[in-house]
């Protein structure tokens, strides 16, 4: 998998390009300062939630920049499957979204081509924020853009498992992201999943001989450092914690060494 051009400070594209694991975590956080402090932290992608976590607009713009300020790739998560959400994220300078709950190749190629700057798409071209987060001027920014932004569909039902394969086929489409809360609660019917269910892990395989056959990057969500370091031979995009977790349970820990 290569492109036709490198922007040095796409840190995420450019390590899963040369076969690398990439850790990354959620920010639910709406806060800049929040946003440096995880990405300081060694990560190479954040991922700025806004569907699930507490992110207007305005926050999105503010921290996309301060975490590719520091050399960190920000992925924004959209909350839903919208040309205006996909335009408004790339236009603030994310280095990819990651589009929950996508379903079907139709909806996948609809993602694609929502987020693509013709011929490949329909994509709007009107913001300078979009290169300074990248670090390229705009005219730089405009020619390797298709090629450069990662585009994730996150895979989280039945249904997109049953399609993986016709989804990893669709041109454009960077990389598939299980969602394993969605998907066990979907299949399994509670979560977490224990990670031993036959059923689900036969999705998950599924969707990682998907990705393999197509070209794909193959990405998921882990419990934790350890059952990172356990996943990361066979998913290179590896997602795990968030700030909300980290804050709420060093804060629990140090009440409990206070009250021991």
């Amino acid at each position: 998998m290569s492109t036709k051009a490198s922007i040095p400070r796409h840190r995420l594209r450019n390590g899963l390009e040369a076969g690398k694991p990439m850790f990354g975590c959620f920010s639910s956080l709406a806060s800049s300062w929040t946003a440096r402090i995880v990405a300081s932290c060694g990560w190479d992608y954040v991922i700025i939630d806004c569907e699930h976590g507490n992110h207007d607009d305005r926050d999105m713009h503010d921290t996309v920049n301060v975490i590719a300020s520091e050399e960190v790739s920000p992925i924004i998560r959209i909350r839903a499957m919208d040309y205006g959400l996909i335009k408004r994220a790339l236009d603030c300078g994310a280095h990819g979204i990651m589009v929950p709950m996508v379903n079907t190749p139709e909806e996948a190629a609809q993602v694609v081509k929502w987020s693509k700057f013709p011929p490949m798409g329909v994509r709007g071209q009107g913001s300078s924020f979009c290169a300074m987060a990248h670090g390229v001027t705009l005219a730089d920014y405009v020619k390797v853009a298709n090629d450069t932004i990662l585009t994730i569909v996150q895979i989280e039902t039945p249904q997109a498992v049953e399609n993986a394969e016709a989804i990893a086929a669709i041109p454009g489409v960077d990389a598939l992201f299980i969602g394993p809360n969605d998907l066990a609660l979907s299949l399994l019917g509670y979560v977490p999943a224990r990670w031993d269910e036959p059923e689900f892990l036969a999705a998950l395989e599924k969707v990682r001989q998907a990705g393999i056959k197509h070209g794909k990057h193959v990405g998921i969500l882990a419990k934790g450092g350890e059952h990172a370091k356990a996943l990361k031979e066979d998913w290179k995009l590896i997602g795990l914690g968030s700030d909300v977790r980290a804050l709420q349970n060093a804060m629990k820990a140090t009440v409990a060494a206070a009250h021991s």
